[in-house]
């Protein structure tokens, strides 16, 4: 299965999950129809699908089950979600524009993005405990891969990256080492969740070197991904990517293209992407997926 392949199945169970509401005056226990449609509006804007797609043809690749793994990769998708309407909030990036369209705070208002983007973490955790309970079989495979997401998207993880992300646009603090904690933090960790959370499916330990193989993967990729993010925000067409090019220039962000220069992200991004490639060999051919997502990822354009 392709890329896309596996986006139709998410962007169909995503549908599912988050259906559309009707306005009315809300029940007990009934998610608002403003916070259902703010959710959504971010929710089933687009986009490659691309964490999910990792973890479900990880999945697949271990000999999991895609329907357990299936709820995970939704919940990551909601948590990627929650974390673009957040980056974009005045207080953060402060962008206008998200997958080619006005962002969630231009549409419904700062507070009520805010509280779309804290409903779509709240739902994603709900969503994976249940998925936890309705597989009772597989019980401890099925909290390892919820903590490793959980875990990934928090305070030592994603939120983490994003604290030191800002921290250093406005303090003017910019070093090698702060470059690395931020792009493996905010970027990376995310990258590495589904494939460590399919491995916990499938039944592997942190220990193993299938696990290892995969974490490994997961750091280049994802530093390779916010290489090629860095270059297209000098380089990239803003009508191609679907956002806004150049900001992280006027804006002081520590980027590879800022401390290491045009070709010099590029050679970065040359070498992550060979790093990435040798940490799939104990896969052999079952890695297809993965090598194609590798060459595809060094040239994409959006």
């Amino acid at each position: 299965m392709t890329l896309k392949d596996y986006a139709a199945l998410v962007e169909d169970r995503l549908n599912e999950l988050l259906p559309e509401a009707a306005e009315k005056t809300p029940g007990i226990d009934e998610t608002p129809w403003l916070l259902n449609n703010a959710m959504r509006y971010s929710l089933m804007a687009g986009g490659k699908r691309l964490r999910p797609a990792m973890l479900l043809a990880c999945a697949d690749m271990l000999g999991a089950s895609r329907e357990e793994a299936m709820i995970p990769a939704c919940a990551l998708e909601m948590i990627h979600t929650y974390s673009l309407i957040h980056d974009d909030l005045p207080g953060m990036d402060n962008d206008t524009l998200r997958r080619g369209r006005p962002t969630n705070h231009v549409v419904f208002g700062e507070g009520q993005a805010i509280l779309a983007g804290d409903g779509l973490l709240s739902l994603a955790v709900e969503l994976m405990i249940g998925n936890v309970m309705a597989h009772p079989d597989n019980y401890a495979g099925g909290i390892r891969a919820m903590n490793e997401i959980v875990r990934g998207a928090g305070v030592s993880g994603m939120v983490g990256g994003q604290c030191m992300d800002l921290y250093c646009e406005r303090e003017g603090l910019c070093d090698e080492r702060m470059l690395s904690y931020i792009h493996m933090n905010k970027t990376a960790r995310m990258l590495i969740s589904p494939l460590r959370a399919a491995a916990a499916l499938a039944g592997y330990a942190p220990e193993s070197p299938e696990w290892k193989a995969l974490t490994a993967y997961g750091v280049n990729f994802g530093l390779l991904f916010q290489a090629v993010d860095d270059i297209l925000d000098v380089v990239g067409d803003e009508k191609t990517l679907g956002k806004s090019v150049g900001k992280d220039a006027a804006e002081g962000k520590l980027t590879y293209v800022a401390l290491y220069g045009l070709e010099g992200a590029r050679k970065r991004a040359d070498a992550l992407a060979g790093e990435a490639r040798a940490s799939l060999a104990p896969f052999g051919g079952r890695a297809a997926f993965f090598l194609d997502l590798l060459d595809s990822m060094a040239h994409r354009a959006s």
